[in-house]
Formats: structure tokens, sequence, C-alpha cells
């Protein structure tokens, strides 16, 4: 084999590859942060480059079906609505309202089924964007580059987000749950119930197309396009749209509340999250389980917990801060200012 001086330049700039994808994702030094450019958070980027690669097979003619998109539409409202702005933001973040304790881990479970981080992970990064957003300590702040906040943020060792010090800090009442403990020291686990309930969007699709056609093949198809549309593509799309809250929301759309960071209000976000994109809104009063402060911003996740406690499975229910008569300690979330 001939080697070239090309081979040979490629090869010695392979180390230097995470400080070329630092640069990238970033325009400046986000120091307080303690950002390790040369640690690339390895079990972050191979999931996350893995399942967008996957999720191309949405284009292979082969592997759709009506079903599959049905799959997909339905899983992004369920999975994807319930679990994580639901379930892990309104919920467990910011405790806008109280839900049975079976109810409240079906919830994580269902974000978890979306390939979200534990919740005591995703619930420590989020009140610490609270806490100092778009500060030198917002973990993911679109003041240090767009790609940063959307995903950036993600793929580089941050030492003061990521450790028990941090965890046990921001998300204690999280932790104080021996499931959710379980979950942190155990991310196994995690990883098992994503697995799982794919295998079982599989598995489903295979025996009923099979036993209903009579033909393996058949099944086999079918089975592999409620995979790729149901479970791959829902994943990757509820990813996006979270991160979009990160990115967009602090980079376009109106104010209504003159708050310290750079929040916005953004249509587009709101309509393709349940609401979540009234971001200005939440930032003006994080602990209200509604971000609908005019007539016409419209906020399905909190209609859906409305629903909750008309069905007698949520109370403690936070209205909007312009709503509420007084305040008293057991209605203030964890992040009340």
């Amino acid at each position: 084999m001939r080697v070239t001086p090309l081979t040979c330049y490629i090869v010695a700039a392979l180390p230097l590859l995470p400080r070329v994808a630092f640069f990238i994702v970033t325009t400046k030094a986000h120091s307080a942060l303690s950002i390790d450019r040369g640690h690339v958070r390895w079990d972050y980027l191979v999931p996350i480059l893995a399942m967008h690669l996957l999720a191309l097979l949405v284009f292979a003619p082969w592997l759709f079906s009506w079903t599959g998109l049905v799959a997909f539409v339905l899983g992004v409202n369920v999975f994807g609505q319930l679990g994580v702005p639901i379930g892990y933001h309104r919920l467990l973040t910011h405790r806008s309202f109280r839900v049975p304790k079976w109810l409240e881990r079906s919830l994580v479970t269902m974000a978890l089924c979306c390939g979200q981080n534990t919740p005591a992970r995703w619930v420590t990064w989020h009140r610490m964007h609270h806490q100092h957003s778009d500060g030198l300590d917002d973990p993911h702040s679109p003041l240090v580059a767009f790609f940063w906040s959307h995903v950036g943020w993600l793929l580089f060792e941050q030492r003061g987000t990521h450790g028990d010090a941090a965890y046990y800090k921001y998300a204690r009442d999280v932790l104080e749950d021996p499931f959710y403990m379980h979950l942190e020291k155990h991310r196994s686990t995690a990883i098992f119930i994503y697995l799982g309930h794919a295998l079982a969007f599989f598995l489903v699709g295979l025996a009923v197309e099979s036993l209903g056609s009579g033909e393996w093949l058949t099944g086999l198809q079918f089975g592999l396009s409620l995979l790729v549309w149901g479970v791959i593509l829902r994943t990757v799309y509820v990813w996006h749209i979270t991160w979009a809250v990160n990115s967009l929301a602090h980079l376009f759309g109106y104010r209504n509340y003159d708050t310290n960071d750079e929040s916005r209000n953004n249509w587009l976000v709101a309509i393709i999250t349940g609401g979540e994109g009234w971001h200005n809104n939440h930032h003006g009063d994080p602990t209200s389980a509604s971000v609908q402060h005019r007539w016409w911003e419209w906020d399905p996740n909190f209609y859906v917990i409305k629903a909750l406690e008309w069905m007698g499975l949520a109370s403690e229910v936070v209205p909007p801060k312009h709503r509420r008569v007084k305040r008293t300690p057991q209605l203030a979330g964890p992040l009340s200012k």
C-alpha cells in the first residue's frame, strides 16, 4: 500500500478533531462552565449521530407505511408531549402541578422512551438555565452560538453541569425518589427502557402483519416501518423540537416581559411543542402551569394538565401570575423568580 503525503496529513490531524469541532459549535469561550475543549462526550455524540443516520431510512420507500406515519404523529403527541414538556418540564422541574406517583413515573418513562436524559440530569440543567439564563453559567445559551444552544452543549464536557454535586444542588428533590435515584446510578436502565419500547414497536408490527397476511416478509416490512417511523424518526424529531426551545426561543420572537435574559415568544416553536415556544412568558413566570398569557397564545400542554385535573389526576395546578390572588409556599415551585 502506497502512503501519500495527504494520508499522513489526515492521520496527523485526527487528534485535533475534538478542538476543531469545538471551534465549529462555539464562537467564544464559555469559561465559567469550565468546558473541556478536548473532551468530547462520546456517550452523547455517538447515539445522537447514529440516530440521525438511522432516521434517514424514512427515505427508503420499502420502509414507508401509513400506519408508521400515524405512529410517528401519535408518538410525538403521546410520548413526546406527555413525557417531556408536561412530565419533565412543568411537573418535575417547576412543580407546577401534582399527580399521583404512579402517573408521575409513567410520564418519566414516556420521556425516557424519547431518548431523553435521566430525570435528575434534565431537571438539573433546566434549573441551571433558569438561574443563570443567558449568563456564563447557562448550560446552553445561544449567545455562545446557535448550534451550541441547540445541541452542541451536549457534546462537550462541562464540569459545572455534570456530577453528583450539580445533581444534588439542583435536583435533590428528584433524587429523593428511589426510582429516579436508580435511573441515575444505573443509567443502563434508561437505555433498556428505550430499547425495550423500540423492540415492542417492531415485534407488534411483525406479529400483526405476519398473522394477518400469512407472509413473514410482509410482517418484517411492517415491523421495520413502525420502528423507523414510530420510534427512530419520532425520537429525533422530539429531540429537535425540545432543543428548539433552547435555541430559537432565545433568538427570535417577541417579549411580553422584561426578563433578565433573551427569552422570546416564538409562535413556530409554540406550535411544534404544544405551547413551550411562549418562552418569554415562561421565563416571566416559571412556576405557572400555563404559558398562555394572551388569549391567542394557545397552550395545549396546559389543556392536558387541566384535563388531568378534571379527571381528578392532577392537583395544586398553579395558574399564571396575573390570575393568582395570592401565593402560598405550597404553590411556590423550586424556581419562583
